[in-house]
C-alpha cells in the first residue's frame, strides 16, 4: 500500500479556489467548513501550500458573508439560514436550500485551524482583514452563547446542547486568544458546559463518535475524561468497518445503523494521543483492510447490507486514514531505530 496515493485523491477533491469537497459524489460535492479543516491537516507539517490555500478561501468566503456575520454578532439567528451557512456550493456561495446550518462546531474547527496554522508557522493570515474576521467570528460565537446554545452538531441533525460543539468553540477560541481578543470569560463559560455534561454528548446521547474530536484534533479534555470517552466509543460505537455515529443513528440505516470508515483511524488517532501506542497499534490492521488499493475511501457502510454507499471517496475518511497510518509508520521507524 503506497500511502502518499491518498494525497493525491486528496487532489483529485481540491478545488481551483483552494477548498475541497467533501466527495466526488453528486450527493456530496458540496464544500463543508468542517470537512475542509479536517482534509487539510495531513499538510499542517508539510512543505506544500495547501494547509495555507484552504484557509485563505474560507476567509475569503467569511469576507463574501461578512454583512451576515455583522448581524449576528449583535443579534441571535432565529431561522437556521440565518446562521452562517455549514454548506457551501464548489463557488464557495450558500445554497438556497433548507438545511440544519446551527452547527457551531464548524466556527470553533474553523478557528481552531487558524491558530494551529498560525503556532506551526503556516502563513495562514494574509492581512488585518482576515484578522478581522476571526474577531469576527469570536464575536458571532459570543452573541450565540455558544456554551448554552442549542445546535445541530456535527452530523446535523436534532437541535440540542452539544458537547462536541462546545468543546470545537472551546478549542478555537484558546487557538486563536494570540491573534485577537478573546475574554478569559468567554472560554471558561465553555469550560464549565462541558464539566456539566461530558462524558455524555448531549441529553440523547450518552456516547457519539463526534466526541472523539475533543481527544483528536483538539486536545481539550484531561486524560481521565477522555479515557471515559475513548472506552465509551470503543465499547459500543466500534464495528466490523469502522464506528456507529451513535445508537439508533437512521442515516443509510437499512436494519442497523451505517459503519462510518474513518471511525478507525480516528480511534487510532485518539489512542496515539493518550500515549496508549499498543492499542494504537491494533487500528492499523483494522484501518488498511478498510483501505482500497487506490485509497478511495468510502464515507460509510450501510447497516445490515455491508456494502460501501455512493459517497466515495470520502475526503474527510482519506486524510485521517493517512494521517494515522502515516503516524504509526513513524512510530514504528522509531521504535526500531531507539529514537523517540
Amino acid at each position: 500500500m503506497k500511502i502518499n496515493d491518498a494525497l493525491e485523491v486528496l487532489d483529485r477533491m481540491r478545488l481551483p479556489n483552494g477548498a475541497y469537497t467533501a466527495s466526488i459524489s453528486k450527493d456530496y460535492n458540496f464544500v463543508w467548513i468542517r470537512d475542509v479543516v479536517y482534509t487539510v491537516l495531513p499538510y499542517l507539517q508539510n512543505s506544500s501550500d495547501r494547509y495555507e490555500k484552504a484557509y485563505h478561501a474560507l476567509f475569503d468566503l467569511f469576507k463574501r458573508y461578512e454583512w451576515k456575520i455583522d448581524i449576528h454578532r449583535e443579534q441571535k439567528p432565529v431561522h437556521l439560514f440565518e446562521y452562517i451557512h455549514a454548506r457551501y456550493s464548489t463557488e464557495l456561495k450558500e445554497i438556497p436550500q433548507e438545511w440544519g446550518h446551527a452547527q457551531n462546531d464548524a466556527i470553533g474547527a474553523f478557528l481552531w485551524g487558524v491558530g494551529e496554522g498560525v503556532s506551526n508557522g503556516r502563513k495562514v493570515i494574509r492581512d488585518d482583514k482576515d484578522l478581522d474576521i476571526v474577531q469576527k467570528l469570536v464575536d458571532y460565537l459570543e452573541c450565540l452563547q455558544y456554551w448554552q446554545a442549542h445546535d445541530n452538531g456535527m452530523w446535523e441533525e436534532n437541535i440540542e446542547l452539544h458537547a462536541s460543539s462546545v468543546g470545537a468553540c472551546v478549542a478555537g477560541l484558546h487557538s486563536v486568544k494570540m491573534l485577537v481578543n478573546v475574554r478569559d470569560e468567554l472560554i471558561q463559560k465553555g469550560e464549565e458546559t462541558l464539566r456539566f455534561i461530558l462524558p455524555r454528548e448531549s441529553a440523547t446521547k450518552d456516547t457519539d463518535l463526534a466526541l472523539l474530536s475533543l481527544i483528536y484534533p483538539y486536545r481539550i479534555v484531561e486524560r481521565k475524561t477522555a479515557l471515559k470517552i475513548i472506552e465509551r466509543v470503543t465499547q459500543r460505537l466500534e464495528r466490523e468497518n469502522g464506528c456507529i455515529r451513535y445508537a439508533n443513528d437512521q442515516y443509510y440505516n437499512e436494519g442497523s445503523e451505517a459503519e462510518w470508515c474513518f471511525g478507525l483511524p480516528w480511534l487510532g488517532l485518539c489512542y496515539f494521543e493518550l500515549g496508549m501506542y499498543e492499542k494504537a497499534f491494533e487500528y492499523v490492521l483494522k484501518t488498511e483492510r478498510l483501505i482500497p488499493n487506490n485509497w478511495e475511501i468510502p464515507e460509510l457502510y450501510i447497516g445490515g447490507k455491508n456494502i460501501p454507499n455512493g459517497n466515495t471517496p470520502l475526503a474527510w475518511s482519506v486524510a485521517l486514514s493517512y494521517l494515522f497510518l502515516n503516524r504509526m509508520s513513524h512510530r514504528a521507524s522509531t521504535q526500531l531505530t531507539g529514537n523517540d
